[in-house]
């Protein structure tokens, strides 16, 4: 893979890292520490990501083109397709997602390879659910992935 470069965009819920090259995205995340120094010029391919994060935000986009270089196993991959699948404003369980991808017995599996996403946001990771309706854990933190739930069902209840 050719060198990665990083991005960062500001967001309500924090700072996201964009990291990738000239042929896509390979990682969005939320930063934990202060932002390390911050690239000025960076490839077409960040700065479309950032844009269109930053219109996912403001509420203008619901979904992405971002092209992405994230590599996983090919499990983990047949997930985060149907990650991709799960509307704006709408949810599912792992297994729901088990039985989409014709493996309904590999909820945990499942599980795991939505804890490995890569792609913060553009694979939304945060629609998924516990089979009993109640939110389950996330890389960025449950108060993040209520307040991603609870913009995109048009109930936002709070500004951060």
């Amino acid at each position: 893979m050719n060198q990665l470069d990083t991005a960062y965009i500001d967001t309500p819920l924090g700072t996201l890292r964009i990291v990738g090259n000239e042929k896509g995205v390979a990682f969005i995340d939320f930063v934990k520490e202060e932002k390390d120094e911050i690239q000025k010029i960076v490839p077409s391919s960040l700065k479309d990501a950032g844009n269109e994060l930053i219109e996912y935000f403001s509420g203008s986009r619901k979904e992405f083109s971002i092209q992405s270089i994230a590599k996983g196993t090919p499990f983990q991959e047949s997930v985060w397709r149907e990650l991709v699948k799960i509307k704006y404003g709408e949810t599912a369980s792992y297994a729901d997602i088990a039985n989409r991808i014709g493996n309904p017995k590999a909820v945990r599996a499942v599980a795991n390879a939505n804890a490995r996403n890569p792609l913060s946001i553009i694979v939304p990771c945060h629609r998924i659910i516990g089979s009993n309706g109640k939110l389950t854990g996330y890389a960025g933190g449950l108060w993040r992935k209520e307040w991603l739930l609870n913009r995109e069902q048009g109930r936002e209840t709070f500004k951060l």
